[in-house]
């Protein structure tokens, strides 16, 4: 341990020279504007001059540093990615089974010094920022050879763990470093020593992250430790002392930077002085928007420069570290899978919080297992046999982490009783907060995956006070400062929740109310946050314990589980370092999934990184531009050379040095020879169960008389089999006919009840009781109607009945109708699915007085909904379609009697006498198919045709076992598959025919100048746009509106707000945008013709309140019954002030649009959206 006594005297150091403090117009931190409360200063203001330059004198949350990986929320990125949808986030993992590499092996006795040990320095210690100041003093005074890493650790008032010390120990040595460890172990440590020799050898270096606040909130802490001075930041809205030692910046601005070095033009400065590169939250590669990003810094990088790769807990952490050494220069890598806080995982049922894994930690608790939920919910004790304890001993040691026993008793479930005993276990929020409350678990960030679950969630527990009189009267003073300052941001339905501890975090929230409840986090001010998974990637804000509300999340295409390392990353927030000895991890009991999910999924293991390098408009450009075209003259232009192409086959070289191809030159190859292994064995196989192979080992086997016997009765119930076949058809046919006519009969009369029945994709059957609605294209509902209309999934087909000579012949074509389950849960389906009807149901009869009809207020609630079906099951007579109800529906959803009280004489379907008949007459089929199959078990051969048929299913399993390990090798051949070169010679292409660049003699056009300098998901289409003459006539309001026209990509309408309206752009900017729709529609053409598909956005029905904006509304009239959530308008309108403020530094773009861009932009960065508030 290193301590230092505090110095006296001058607070003016040699390197630090000319240290005052940060202008606030130069940089607008939160530290500066969240002052919601006026603290007691910790020391004199003229003490330490400078941290005064650092910290607000009102702010009235102090800022301190912890050794955690500081992360920051409220990004566009996370935004766009949070909502109801997935998102893809990146953070820290766990590594549940507790290996640790044999790279770095961390000792037990270190890893408890380094878990409780991160004090923050009293008033009597040196403070860290003087240690570092000391420490540069003597290297330039005695020489750089003087650092080592004894000496960086000395500026710690801990001691450092282990794979800290490695880490800096390789950098030391001139490696570059790949290091992979969990959440708030310690990593940014080795990226701070590693900026301190590198600040005292008066060099450079950069420091990355993915998110602009989390850019932000290192630059604050950079600077505490370095000085205002030292520390500069790049981001694509700032640019402050972009000269500095420490230059933090988003990746994206790196990589721009870096095409520099490979002959690009661009109007970024270039890499000076700079010995190191910090790539944080490198793991981010395998994001499949902007992974290619980091890849692409890692090729272009110079071979002279070190980087330092920090990264959450990988698979294949090896992998990358290889990569970067063949590619870049020698690399270390140095892993560690201890947490810092130790994890204990739970498990929340409706009566019970009980502990996920047994006492090894390698197995389910066997108190969670269905049979033994089950008898607790009949209030049955498990029984306690020794003969039957010793009986299933065996069965019981054979469970592991990847087979996990779901019975506790003798007999096997049925999907219905595990979904009837699933849905009893499921607890209501206060449940499961008086538990944590009562276990001293608290704070807690509890995830749900959807805005509204959060909003609902903290209105249920209004009444629930988790504060006491003090911290109540301190939430009431920052919201009454939080008032003062952003009257506009207040978020009102959030008070009455937020004043009894609880609050919700999510995207559709203004940045500065997330950054406001972030900080009462913080001071144990809030108790429970209930966010969606963004709060997960980059904030800095661990709880005691983190609640995940279900393993699977809805996104536009249906209902999807959770990855694990999604699991582990949201499980990374738990614990505290220096205040928990441990954390918490609880999963909650749902409908859908229980304990034997949950352990299947902690069990799966880390998922690996793998590339995303994708080409792009801006890569092909930046790569191949070489001489550049001046405009003298409307007739003719001069060729200037300014610098050499890159010819196709030196940009081949580039792009096939990703990451994609590295792993594949390793992996693919022995993966395609086990494919051509498993693909031949299979042939083999499947050759000696061929028909002939059957038929020539029973000639061999059996008499010739057997033989004969045998192969005519097979061949008899071979065509018996057939009539059967055709009798169900037929069957299902008069079925559907009959159905058709018992739902007509329905349609105005009561609502009756009936049962739907499907399997699902792993074969097991369920049925479902619902009430019916009506018919699909009866239904007073637009939405519907609209959704059915443009999806080609709910197209049908007329099937035809039979060519019998018994039967006439008919067409029946299948209809959709919609039903709600008593899971709250809206169906649509085809006659395919319905088990039967019943008599009973709903009267459609209004409850009281002037009410409506139950069928039409059930058809208002659906047409509410945001038709997000998923498919449940398909087939040739139409699928059967899911969605998720409402809090309305749930009402309805209760009333609908379960399966077991509905009677066999209530069902309806059984007085169709066509049914009947087909139904007896397909009994009959099967009844003869059943004797001729007895008949043949009677005869002479028949024990050996039976060992025949015997192996014949022995050798279908085993193909079938082997087609699914060639399944999951042809999958990660897939994930591996370099295919950026093809993707960038198709995008080649498009720019050569635009007149961009030519790509023979690399002249880059003036359009290709613009693309190759902006920022965006479809550069070229954006320079289009900017470069259109019909944009030089709008007023900077109408530009606005037709920017972000360009960039409103993912925001929606909220469809639940009552009375929502959003403000019509004017007619000027309409005429605009249809112009450019025009334009839009053959670039897409062209783009398709090449087989490239970059979106190419272009929506005006957000255009209106972008212009209002600009136009100077307030955001209180903005806001006014808005179909937006604030968090979404405020992202737009930040994505099109981005947008905008790149026009000025465009090249070859007119200075008209450039001015009007300043000008709209000026007027659009104001609070509560702008930079100061978020």
């Amino acid at each position: 341990m290193y301590t230092h006594s505090i110095l006296s005297g001058s607070t003016t150091f040699p390197v630090f020279a000319n240290t005052k403090p940060f202008s606030f117009h130069q940089f607008h931190t939160l530290s500066h504007t969240l002052g919601f409360c006026i603290p007691k200063p910790l020391l004199s203001s003229n003490s330490i001059q400078f941290q005064a330059s650092y910290k607000s004198p009102k702010s009235f949350f102090p800022t301190e540093h912890k050794l955690t990986d500081a992360d920051e929320a409220a990004d566009e990125y996370d935004d766009d990615i949070d909502d109801d949808d997935d998102e893809e986030a990146a953070d820290e993992y766990d590594d549940v089974s507790g290996e640790v590499s044999d790279e770095i092996q961390q000792s037990d006795d270190e890893f408890e010094v380094s878990s409780d040990s991160s004090p923050a320095p009293s008033w009597r210690e040196e403070f860290k920022w003087q240690r570092v100041e000391k420490l540069c003093n003597e290297a330039k005074e005695f020489g750089n050879e003087m650092i080592d890493v004894d000496e960086l650790a000395s500026i710690y008032d801990f001691r450092i763990d282990k794979f800290q010390r490695s880490s800096i120990e390789a950098f030391l040595r001139g490696s570059s470093v790949v290091v992979s460890a969990p959440t708030s172990s310690g990593k940014t440590l080795i990226a701070e020593a590693a900026a301190v020799a590198t600040v005292a050898k008066q060099r450079r270096l950069f420091y990355t992250t993915p998110l602009k606040a989390l850019s932000n909130q290192k630059f604050r802490e950079f600077r505490e430790t370095f000085g205002d001075n030292n520390v500069g930041l790049l981001t694509g809205d700032s640019a402050i002392n972009r000269e500095a030692q420490i230059l933090i910046m988003t990746t994206e601005i790196l990589r721009n930077m870096l095409y520099q070095s490979v002959g690009m033009v661009s109007s970024e400065s270039g890499l000076f002085d700079v010995d190191v590169i910090v790539l944080d939250e490198v793991h981010y590669l395998s994001d499949i928007s902007r992974g290619t990003v980091w890849e692409e810094i890692i090729i272009y990088c110079p071979k002279e420069v070190q980087i330092i790769c920090l990264s959450a807990t990988v698979a294949n952490a090896d992998e990358l570290a290889g990569w970067i050494a063949q590619i870049h220069g020698k690399t270390e890598l140095i892993t560690s899978s201890r947490r810092p806080v130790p994890l204990t995982w739970y498990f929340s049922t409706k009566t019970a919080l009980l502990p996920l894994l047994d006492e090894k930690g390698k197995h389910m608790n066997r108190k969670l297992s269905l049979n033994y939920l089950q008898l607790s919910t009949s209030e049955v004790k498990p029984y306690k046999d020794g003969g039957s304890r010793r009986r299933n001993s065996r069965k019981h040691a054979d469970m592991n982490s990847n087979n996990i026993v779901t019975s506790f008793g003798q007999h096997q479930l049925s999907k219905n009783s595990i979904n009837a005993i699933r849905r009893s276990q499921v607890p209501q929020v206060i449940d499961t907060l008086w538990h944590l409350r009562s276990r001293d678990m608290l704070p807690a960030i509890w995830f749900i995956f959807n805005r509204r679950g959060c909003d609902a969630a903290v209105q249920y527990l209004e009444d629930c006070n988790l504060l006491d009189e003090c911290e109540m009267s301190e939430v009431e003073l920052a919201l009454k400062r939080f008032r003062i300052l952003y009257p506009d941001a207040v978020r009102e339905p959030a008070i009455k929740g937020l004043l009894k501890g609880v609050a919700a975090h999510h995207a559709g929230c203004l940045p500065i109310w997330k950054s406001f409840i972030e900080e009462l986090f913080q001071r144990g001010l809030v108790k429970v946050v209930f966010a969606t998974e963004t709060l997960a990637a980059g904030i800095n804000m661990p709880a005691r314990t983190a609640v995940i509300s279900s393993l699977s999340k809805r996104t536009a295409s249906g209902r999807i589980q959770l990855t694990s390392n999604e699991l582990f990353q949201m499980a990374g927030r738990a614990g505290r370092r220096g205040i928990d000895n441990r954390g918490h991890l609880l999963l909650v009991q749902t409908p859908y999934e229980g304990a034997e999910e949950c352990c299947k999924l902690l069990f799966a293991g880390i998922e690996p990184l793998v590339s995303q390098f994708t080409a792009s408009y801006g890569m092909v450009l930046n790569l191949l531009a070489g001489a550049k075209v001046t405009h003298l003259s409307n007739e003719s232009d001069d060729m200037k050379a300014l610098q050499a192409g890159r010819s196709l086959e030196e940009a081949r070289k580039l792009v096939e040095q990703s990451f994609g191809n590295y792993v594949g030159s390793n992996v693919m190859l022995a993966a395609k020879d086990e494919l051509c292994k498993i693909q031949k064995e299979i042939d083999v196989l499947t050759s000696e169960i061929s028909d002939d192979a059957i038929d020539r080992k029973s000639r061999r086997l059996l008499s010739e008389a057997a033989y004969k016997e045998m192969a005519n009765l097979q061949e008899e119930l071979k065509a018996e089999k057939c009539f059967r076949t055709e009798l169900r058809r037929r069957m299902e046919l008069k079925r559907f006919s009959a159905l058709k006519d018992i739902l007509k009969d329905f349609e105005n009369g009561h609502l009756p009840f009936l049962c739907l029945q499907y399997k699902d994709s792993e074969g097991v059957e369920h049925s479902v009781p619902a009430v019916y609605l009506g018919k699909f294209d009866s239904l007073d509902s637009s939405k519907l109607k609209n959704m059915a209309s443009i999806n080609d999934s709910f197209a049908l087909n007329r099937l035809a009945q039979s060519n019998g000579d018994d039967y006439d012949t008919q067409d029946v074509k299948p209809s959709y109708y919609v039903a709600l389950g008593s899971d709250n849960t809206w169906y649509t389906f085809t006659e395919k699915w319905i088990k039967t009807v019943y008599r009973i149901g709903f009267p459609n009869v209004a409850l009281a007085q002037g009410d409506a009809l139950p069928r039409e207020t059930m058809s208002l609630l659906l047409d509410k909904g945001e038709m997000l079906w998923e498919k449940l099951a398909d087939s040739e007579f139409g699928g059967l379609w899911c969605m998720e109800g409402s809090l309305e529906t749930w009402s309805w959803s209760l009333n609908v009697p379960v399966l077991s009280s509905l009677s066999e004489s209530d069902e309806v379907l059984h007085m169709s006498f066509e049914y009947h008949d087909a139904v007896e007459n397909y009994k009959k089929q099967r009844t003869k198919v059943a004797r001729l199959k007895k008949k043949i078990a009677r005869t002479e051969g028949f024990k050996e045709y039976k060992k025949i048929v015997d192996t014949v299913k022995f050798t279908e399993e085993k193909i079938k076992r082997l087609k699914a390990r060639s399944k999951r090798l042809t999958k990660r051949i897939e994930q591996i598959e370099p295919s950026g070169w093809k993707e960038f010679l198709r995008i080649s292409n498009v720019i050569h025919e635009t007149r961009a660049l030519d790509i023979n003699t690399q002249v880059i056009f003036p359009l290709g100048e613009t693309a190759a300098a902006i920022r965006g998901e479809n550069e070229l289409w954006l320079s289009m746009v900017l470069r259109n003459k019909i944009l030089l006539d709008l007023k900077p309001a109408q530009l606005a509106a037709v920017c972000a026209s360009l960039v409103s990509e993912g925001i929606k309408v909220r469809l639940w707000k009552n009375n929502s309206y959003i403000y019509e752009p004017s007619t000027t900017v309409i005429n605009v945008i249809n112009v450019l729709d025009e334009h839009r529609s053959s670039f897409l053409e062209l783009q398709e013709k090449h087989g490239v598909e970059i979106p190419c956005c272009l929506d005006s029905q957000f255009s209106g309140m972008v212009e209002a904006w600009a136009s100077g509304l307030t955001w209180r009239e903005m806001m006014m019954d808005c179909a937006l959530d604030d968090g979404d308008l405020a992202r737009l309108l930040r994505r099109t002030i981005d947008l905008l403020a790149q026009i000025p530094k465009l090249p070859d773009v007119d200075q008209r649009l450039q001015k009007n861009a300043v000008d709209a932009s000026n007027v659009m960065d104001r609070p509560p959206i702008s930079e100061l508030a978020g």
